[in-house]
């Protein structure tokens, strides 16, 4: 699939040295490039071509700069990622673009194999944002449409059919429970613990697509997400730590009108072969695309056995990452179900 990438600079011979250095990748329909002079022409050039993949963009411009361009783009799409390229590659600078949303900064003269490098990472990372936000919604589609609207286009045989669709995946599952909601909402009208919830839950789940995973169902005040493919241990545990970050921000800036409610996160991932299917009943014509098996339970005992604001993993899971995250033994554990005491972790960061 053709990748297209709009180029925002004001220098007028960079357009010519792209198509020179990527002119045999051009000439294989494998990136289309569009180019603008500053921010403010690139932003008619997204409006115009939606579908852009990835920005690559200087600071210094007439009319807009980079940095104002950064801003703009995160409202307009949160999809496309940017890379800046600047001659500008002080650290205040490189810190500022990526508080503004930068994927990642190159800097000039250009070496044009790292850019193309850089290229393929960020593309690479659109597009798992794509599959994920694809996947989110067949799953809610298949959860809100049960009735005879749509379960009319299919008949018994096909449904059952696909009830038995499955296979064996390598992923990562992570339980996110919101410590003692359940008792704020006892005290606090129906309709204000439903918004107060959504904030939450809306807050955790963009952390959760930004590294690539996808909700699998909220339970009660819960979140069960799943991250699969490449590095899936390590993204469900960025994921985690920004979950947790971001509901204390939540609290740190509380929403006017809503209870003095403290929310602290408690959070089990494990990692392991596990079954991906659709679970559901013929009879009722529902389904549920999720995932199954003894490494998604041992993920929920392990949140329910970590206490507000701890991400618990097990020994096996922090050993596959212990040179890229800090945790500290937590000593062994019963759990239900299990036959010996777990060792586990909790992360650090």
């Amino acid at each position: 699939m053709k990748a297209k990438i709009l180029v925002v600079d004001d220098e007028t011979d960079l357009e010519l040295l792209i198509k020179q250095k990527f002119r045999r990748q051009i000439r294989e329909n494998q990136y289309e490039f569009v180019f603008a002079k500053n921010g403010v022409e690139a932003l008619v050039k997204l409006q115009q071509q939606p579908d852009i993949d990835v920005v690559l963009s200087d600071i210094n411009m007439p009319e807009m700069d980079g940095l104002t361009l950064l801003t703009k783009l995160s409202e307009l799409s949160p999809l496309i990622k940017t890379v800046i390229i600047s001659a500008y590659g002080d650290m205040d600078n490189i810190r500022m673009a990526m508080n503004r949303g930068a994927y990642d900064f190159l800097g000039k003269p250009i070496n044009f194999e790292d850019l193309e490098l850089t290229m393929l990472k960020t593309l690479s990372h659109v597009a798992q944002l794509r599959e994920t936000l694809q996947a989110i919604k067949e799953n809610n589609i298949l959860r809100m449409y049960v009735d005879e609207t749509v379960l009319n286009f299919m008949s018994r045989r096909e449904f059952e059919s696909s009830l038995m669709t499955n296979e064996t995946v390598e992923a990562t599952v992570v339980f996110i429970d919101i410590c003692g909601f359940t008792a704020m909402s006892e005290r606090e009208p129906a309709d204000v613990v439903v918004q107060l919830l959504n904030s939450y839950f809306d807050a955790m789940a963009k952390e959760i697509i930004a590294q690539g995973g996808y909700v699998d169902k909220f339970i009660g005040d819960a979140i069960m997400a799943v991250f699969r493919g490449d590095f899936h241990l390590d993204r469900a545990i960025e994921a985690s730590l920004a979950a947790r970050a971001c509901i204390q921000a939540i609290y740190d800036s509380p929403l006017p009108g809503l209870p003095d409610f403290k929310p602290e996160v408690s959070i089990g991932i494990n990692s392991g072969e596990m079954v991906s299917g659709n679970i559901g009943s013929a009879t009722l014509r529902r389904l549920d695309y999720t995932v199954i098996g003894d490494a998604v339970n041992l993920a929920q005992r392990l949140q329910a056995a970590a206490k507000p604001g701890q991400i618990i993993l097990s020994e096996a899971a922090y050993d596959r990452v212990k040179e890229s995250f800090h945790g500290r033994p937590m000593g062994e554990i019963p759990l239900k179900n299990k036959a010996n005491p777990v060792k586990i972790y909790e992360m650090i960061g």
